[in-house]
């Protein structure tokens, strides 16, 4: 039997991650909340910290491997070592392919794909040993369908399915279930600055006619986490208002 369960939230300071992390406070879980900005997770941490849970904060950037994996050292040191992993942190650099440098190319999947193997790769002993963890991979919709001018990030994204079935088998023994969720189009500060037409033109291709709410993605994730969620591994579930049903 877990005493307490502890998760590491990457990119917990806006948007999903934020909700995400909000979420699971609310469910007793105390968050190890990542962001590449200290002051930012500082405020957000010390403003989410409940009686029944605390939001650690955690200074983190996923866009290099070798970095990032020094940097888990604090874990079971000056932070608890989490037995929850949340992927959710991502990156953009959009052009076409034409146009696109081998450093937009390589950042892109550094970020969404190879942090990642990093973290799971780092958390995952600690995980077998305790025989219980759980881990969520954040994906997209464009993983499945592509989108132009987004071939690194829709590389990635679509990457996260193939490992999160991979590792999912690996570990389905020891406690440990691992899934993705492939959010379609979320209302965030990010389709805040769309402009209307933009906006029609992305609801005419939900069947729902509206955009998903962070909380959308917070709940299923605290489903999966919970022991409602215990006998679901290896899956994809897509979150996108019928936009895209695969």
């Amino acid at each position: 039997m877990i005493e307490k369960k502890i998760a590491l939230v990457t990119g917990a300071s806006k948007g999903i991650g934020l909700e995400i992390a909000k979420e699971l406070i609310k469910e007793g879980i105390s968050v190890i909340g990542t962001s590449r900005d200290k002051q930012i997770i500082g405020e957000i941490a010390a403003n989410e910290t409940t009686i029944s849970a605390t939001m650690y904060p955690m200074t983190l950037d996923i866009s290099d491997p070798i970095t990032l994996e020094e940097n888990l050292g604090v874990l079971g040191d000056s932070l608890p070592f989490p037995n929850i992993l949340v992927n959710n942190a991502a990156l953009v650099r959009d052009n076409l392919l034409m146009r696109m440098s081998i450093d937009d190319w390589n950042i892109v999947v550094a970020s969404n794909l190879s942090s990642v193997y990093v973290l799971s790769k780092y958390l995952i002993r600690g995980m077998m040993k305790s025989k219980f963890g759980r881990i969520v991979n954040i994906s997209s919709v464009v993983g499945l369908s592509g989108n132009p001018g987004q071939s690194n990030y829709a590389a990635a994204k679509s990457g996260l399915f193939g490992f999160t079935k991979s590792l999912a088998l690996e570990v389905a023994s020891r406690g440990i279930t691992v899934n993705c969720i492939a959010p379609g189009f979320i209302a965030t500060s990010m389709t805040d600055n769309l402009s209307e037409e933009q906006k029609k033109a992305i609801l005419s291709k939900i069947p729902m006619k509206s955009m998903g709410k962070t909380s959308d993605i917070a709940g299923l994730v605290a489903f999966l986490v919970s022991e409602k969620g215990r006998y679901i591994t290896g899956e994809t579930i897509n979150v996108n208002g019928g936009m895209l049903m695969a």
